[in-house]
């Protein structure tokens, strides 16, 4: 998710479509299955989305098309709604007092009640974002500032916001604060909003600040102006510093980088084998490998080989091509494995396709054994905040134990970091995160009519 707003006399060198285009190139990990910029040259509003990666939507000719001083542009990760065009972002909408696009990350838990407010046949895609965005757009004859302030306070769930009318740029954070958001300044005197600060960094834009859980932001040619819509209850996602986000991202203040290489020093500690070399899961293991290898004075190696061309298998859409998709991306590298006693290092097992086809591949190899360890605790618990895994049917550790676990992965040995060392390594107070997923404590409640990836697919 990103933002851009630079001045309007600014905006033929600044190409705000193309700075967005590269902003969202440093986001795709947060979602593949469609891309999407929005653009407003200060009288009218263009959208152009399209499924597929950022790389596969745009091409120099549509951003061309696409002129302007404020943009806003999104890659979609379906946590609601299912993966279709009409659901792709950003979502537009118009009314009598101009038009208004809005991008998303997160995921609402009262969707079924905010929809409830709007007239039967108003929307016309299956996702909380859509609500969201017609929500505010039929109720904005005072701007959009004042129909947020009428709207956020009663939404409910995780929502980071960027949205856009036709002079403004527009941030919004959820009171819990659990997907990042960040501010950046460009040197033009431009301003950028995005997902995480890996986005700022790609368009040269200086990190100002984290948007603040329950704050409102407002970007135009009088510069940033802010305000509180709700007290902010910080519950920032744990698992943001175990696989969402980049390595290379800064979150509240702490590397995540920094956080997964001293994950896997405790790691070690807690869980030590007799071992001839550490090897990670590319790229998500890699930080927390690096870490184990230090703390046990095993050699770090190589021993898978990753396809870059393949996406994140963990955030496909179906569980057929989920666990193709674990075939084609890795592969062993049999010189490097072969006779030796192995550590896997792995950032979680989340159903457990990922792990068993690991270790089947290592053993194929020659190695002699092969033993996994996990810088998370057993993800035990569904989400409702953002991450696509919503009954505890689909997650391997709410159904079996530690050892069940590793006999059905087939290692020799499986040991987790527990939740007390994860959190300590993030440097984050406990009660500041959301650990829903690890021990089951939601931080927002959330009732059984509002779980559920196509709740608005199945009322329509």
């Amino acid at each position: 998710m990103f933002g851009v707003w630079v001045p309007a006399d600014q905006a033929p060198k600044a190409e705000v479509s193309k700075l967005t285009y590269y902003g969202l190139y440093a986001l795709q990990h947060r979602g593949q299955e469609s891309a999407g910029i929005a653009v407003s040259d200060g009288s009218r509003i263009v959208v152009f989305k399209d499924m597929g990666l950022v790389a596969q939507v745009f091409d120099e000719s549509v951003l061309n098309t696409l002129r302007g001083h404020i943009a806003v542009g999104h890659c979609r990760y379906s946590t609601t709604g299912s993966p279709t065009w009409e659901n792709a972002q950003p979502t537009f909408r118009s009314s009598d007092a101009g038009g208004l696009a809005l991008v998303h990350n997160g995921n609402l838990i009262n969707t079924p009640e905010l929809a409830a407010r709007l007239e039967p046949g108003v929307l016309t895609a299956t996702t909380d974002t859509e609500v969201l965005t017609a929500l505010l757009a039929t109720r904005r004859d005072d701007g959009p500032l004042a129909a947020a302030r009428e709207i956020l306070p009663v939404t409910r769930g995780a929502y980071s916001l960027v949205f856009m009318d036709e002079g403004t740029l527009y941030a919004a954070r959820d009171p819990e604060g659990v997907r990042p958001l960040v501010l950046g300044a460009l040197a033009d005197g431009g301003w950028v909003v995005a997902s995480e600060t890996a986005g700022l960094d790609i368009v040269g834009a200086r990190f100002v600040r984290e948007i603040e859980p329950g704050e409102m932001v407002a970007i135009d040619g009088d510069g940033v102006r802010s305000e509180r819509f709700a007290e902010a209850r910080p519950k920032g996602c744990l698992f943001e510093y175990v696989y969402l986000a980049r390595p290379d991202t800064t979150i509240a203040g702490r590397s995540v980088q920094a956080t997964r290489v001293e994950v896997g020093r405790r790691l070690a500690r807690e869980h030590p084998v007799e071992a001839d070399m550490v090897i990670p899961t590319p790229e998500s293991g890699t930080p927390a490998a690096i870490g184990y290898a230090e703390a046990s004075r095993i050699p770090y190696g190589q021993g898978l080989v990753k396809n870059s061309y393949v996406g994140r298998t963990f955030i496909q859409p179906s569980q057929t091509i989920r666990q193709l998709g674990i075939r084609l991306k890795l592969n062993p590298l049999r010189e490097a494995i072969e006779g030796k006693r192995l550590v896997v290092v792995d950032d979680s097992i989340v159903r457990g396709n990922t792990q068993r086809a690991i270790v089947t591949m290592l053993r194929d190899a020659g190695a002699a054994e092969v033993h996994v360890r996990i810088s998370s605790p057993p993800v035990a618990w569904p989400c409702f905040y953002g991450i696509d895994f919503a009954t505890r049917a689909e997650l391997i550790a709410g159904n079996l134990s530690v050892e069940e676990i590793r006999d059905s992965i087939g290692a020799d040995s499986l040991g987790y970091i527990s939740l007390d060392e994860l959190i300590s390594a993030s440097q984050i107070a406990k009660d500041n995160l959301c650990r829903a997923c690890f021990d089951g404590h939601y931080p927002i409640p959330v009732e059984d009519d509002a779980r559920g990836k196509h709740l608005l697919e199945v009322t329509r």
